[in-house]
């Protein structure tokens, strides 16, 4: 039996976060967005000039009867660095902070504990610096952002950062991957 949930996660650039999460058994739909700040309805460039206080984040449809909440940040935080603040890579700036938006207590509960255990067996010496907060509000990004590495894959963006990353991602997690590629 099907058991639909929505997660909310921002760890970087939500292009490099959608290309993994999109290949995810028990992952149905995810889109890229914008959520944490205070402006309402904001644009991918007034998020890129870091005053509207919103991370990139993707929102992840999935099937908790196939995926539990617990392995997709599993997945979450070996696909971006939990321990820079407001960086990833090269990106820098707030909108790129690691974050977890909360849609239940159930789930602040358990992003709170992996957190804590990640803190302390996790492979990382610095100390884990991501937001655990509960979802206000999401807004969906502009809809050139959907499949964007699918679609633009010999952009040298994703040729130089995403495509790497996604390589490292099929290798680690290759028994979590779906069946419809």
């Amino acid at each position: 039996m099907s058991r639909e949930e929505r997660a909310t996660l921002g760890g970087g650039c939500f292009w490099c976060l959608e290309a993994a999460f999109e290949l995810v058994q028990g992952v149905s739909a995810v889109k890229s967005g914008y959520a944490g700040g205070a402006t309402k309805s904001p644009t991918y460039e007034q998020v890129c000039g870091g005053r509207t206080g919103h991370a990139e984040v993707v929102q992840v449809t999935f099937d908790a009867a196939v995926l539990a909440y617990r392995d997709l940040l599993e997945i979450f935080f070996a696909i971006h660095d939990p321990t820079t603040p407001n960086r990833q890579g090269a990106d820098v700036g707030t909108q790129y902070r690691s974050a977890i938006y909360t849609h239940s207590d159930e789930q602040m509960e358990t992003a709170r504990a992996v957190i804590a255990a990640l803190g302390e067996d996790g492979p990382w010496d610095d100390p884990i610096v991501t937001e655990v907060s509960r979802l206000e509000e999401f807004y969906p990004a502009e809809r050139y952002h959907d499949e964007y590495f699918r679609l633009n894959s010999g952009q040298p963006y994703c040729r130089i950062v995403i495509g790497p990353k996604l390589a490292k991602f099929r290798q680690r997690f290759a028994h979590r991957l779906s069946m419809k590629l």
